[in-house]
């Protein structure tokens, strides 16, 4: 829900008009009242999305309106307009429930910067409510895993793990979950109400992941033309996920560092010490630990994040999972779709499990999505495969024998690095300690190689809702 319907609140029939008259401009839908009793009348009968609220008015003073209106619909935004000599009254109103406050006489750019705050902090809320809603919905969903796989163990201490406010970082493979356990940890927690902020560090330069996560003073840098709230600032009272936690810089480490430490930190550009309450959850593929030996993570910044270690095995390392998740896959995407395949063969589900899935579920997910939508048999068969999986080639881990040669050994080390990256080259040549051009070099050697690490899409937000709901219920 954006902001499109505006209520202003004011006696000074000049200042209301000046002021509804720019939110028109902006494609505003705008009404007005005159005095407090008026206002109330009208947040009875209609729903505003925000309300400018003077703090003196006749007949109800706006501290009283504001009262009444958090009572009828705590969603709505409100924001205090009061002049110089009652800034007192507009501190009040924020511990009431007022988002924010301005101070008469005010400019259209503020207007303009406080307009552009909320729609992003509504987003944000918006947001939150459409994930709840998502796993508040339905109670009788089916957890998709077997009893007797290593994620069950996993998921059982999620409810535990989540009535603390310690830190956790949550380590695994590309496709195997963390996201959606870090998730499950704030659905379980006391904090569920608050909001739940995700951020990739992953995406984003050092200079911009910097004004994300503290956010920035007007004027701060080139382009900073306002005021930017960071997501600490967003997140307080709730939950910060910290996605590829390892592929953050030193500087940003150290900064993260003083927050978990200190809990306080200051906008970029910006002088003012803010203090924060934030629970951190953290999620990386790397092997952090190895990091550290590289000296490219730091070591007191993992003993604060790893309070609490949550450790997701790949799938190749519970085969138990894989048939009851590519049934729920077929039943998933076959619905609502012309298509016949109805049933997995015992053949083709012999191939899944012996399948070395680089990918984790993930792979799965959009290869059985894919059968759904290029297959026309009933019957899922070991032939459908053919361009979709090197079905004939399963590799054992770890494994060395006489009689290898030494490009034999060196073929099987970058599979079972790009295995673990999910078929992340640039992540893999690093590891290997190799250019990324030499590394496609190699590959080019392998026939039939890249179609194995082609297969990755992004989850959808139907997928990735559902399997939250299963990982909720547990």
């Amino acid at each position: 829900m954006s902001i499109e319907k505006i209520l202003v609140v004011d006696d000074d029939d000049l200042s209301r008009n000046y002021l509804s008259e720019a939110l028109q401009r902006n494609d505003y839908l705008v009404e007005n009242a005159g005095d407090g009793q008026e206002a109330i009348s009208m947040t009875d009968k209609h729903n505003y999305d925000m309300v400018f609220l003077d703090v003196r008015l006749p007949r109800m003073n706006g501290l009283k309106v504001l009262e009444r209106i958090k009572k009828t619909s705590k969603e709505t935004t409100v924001v205090i307009m009061t002049a110089y000599g009652s800034i007192e009254s507009a501190v009040e109103a924020m511990k009431k429930g007022a988002y924010d406050y301005i101070i008469k006489p005010f400019s259209l750019d503020q207007i303009e910067m406080l307009l552009k705050r909320v729609q992003e902090r509504q987003k944000l809320i918006d947001e939150n409510k459409y994930w709840r809603s998502k796993v508040d919905s339905n109670g009788d969903y089916e957890l998709v895993i077997d009893k007797r796989s290593k994620m069950y163990r996993v998921l059982d201490n999620v409810k535990r793990i989540a009535q603390s406010k310690a830190s956790v970082l949550i380590q695994g493979e590309s496709g195997t979950g963390k996201e959606l356990i870090a998730h499950a940890v704030y659905m379980n927690s006391q904090r569920k109400s608050k909001p739940f902020i995700k951020v990739n560090c992953a995406a984003l330069s050092e200079s911009l992941l910097e004004s994300e996560l503290f956010g920035h003073e007007k004027g701060a840098f080139t382009g900073a033309d306002l005021r930017r709230i960071g997501r600490f600032e967003l997140a307080h009272g709730g939950t910060l996920l910290l996605d590829e936690i390892s592929e953050v810089s030193p500087k940003i480490q150290a900064k993260l560092l003083r927050v978990l430490e200190q809990e306080e930190f200051e906008r970029v550009g910006g002088s003012k010490t803010l203090k924060v309450d934030v629970r951190i959850i953290t999620t990386t593929n790397r092997n952090i630990l190895l990091e550290i030996e590289r000296n490219k993570f730091r070591q007191d910044l993992y003993f604060r994040l790893n309070v609490i270690p949550v450790v997701l095995p790949p799938l190749r390392e519970r085969k138990e999972d894989i048939p009851v998740l590519a049934e729920y896959f077929l039943n998933k995407y076959k619905s609502g779709i012309d298509t016949p395949l109805g049933k997995i063969s015992k053949g083709a589900m012999n191939v899944l499990i012996k399948y070395n899935w680089p990918g984790n579920v993930r792979e799965m997910k959009n290869l059985i999505h894919r059968c759904t939508v290029m297959i026309d048999s009933e019957i899922l068969l070991p032939e459908h495969f053919e361009n979709m999986l090197r079905v004939n080639t399963v590799r054992k881990s770890n494994e060395l024998s006489v009689g290898q040669t030494i490009e034999d050994v060196e073929r099987e080390l970058i599979y079972k690095t790009l295995d673990n990256t999910g078929g992340n080259k640039t992540k893999a040549a690093e590891i290997l300690d190799v250019t990324p051009r030499t590394l496609r070099n190699k590959l080019n050697k392998y026939k039939n190689l890249q179609s194995n690490y082609d297969l990755n899409i992004d989850i959808d937000v139907d997928g990735k809702s559902k399997i939250i709901e299963e990982i909720v219920s547990a």
